[in-house]
């Protein structure tokens, strides 16, 4: 189950983001849902399109099942998915 303490570890995709913050004005504010997440990005499909977001430099906010919210420094999961779980234990 996912939670405020554990998402740095789990699947991003398929969860509703926002983008908060981001040193880049572009960037901010963009919200949709994860389709695909790399090392240093995270896909966002929007209603406008997809958009390719920079981790570093991004606070975001993701939607929990059951309606909690969880706010994500991209600095603190700018890994591969698969290896942010050895990394951040």
């Amino acid at each position: 189950m996912i939670t405020e303490s554990n998402i740095r570890i789990h699947e991003l995709i398929g969860l509703k983001v926002k983008v908060a913050k981001s040193l880049s004005l572009a960037y901010q504010g963009i919200r949709g849902i994860v389709a695909d997440e790399t090392k240093n990005t995270i896909l966002i499909r929007t209603r406008g399109g997809e958009k390719r977001i920079p981790k570093k430099g991004c606070i975001f906010v993701f939607q929990l099942p059951g309606g909690r919210k969880a706010e994500v420094d991209g600095n603190t999961i700018a890994y591969r998915p698969f290896d942010r779980p050895k990394k951040l234990r």
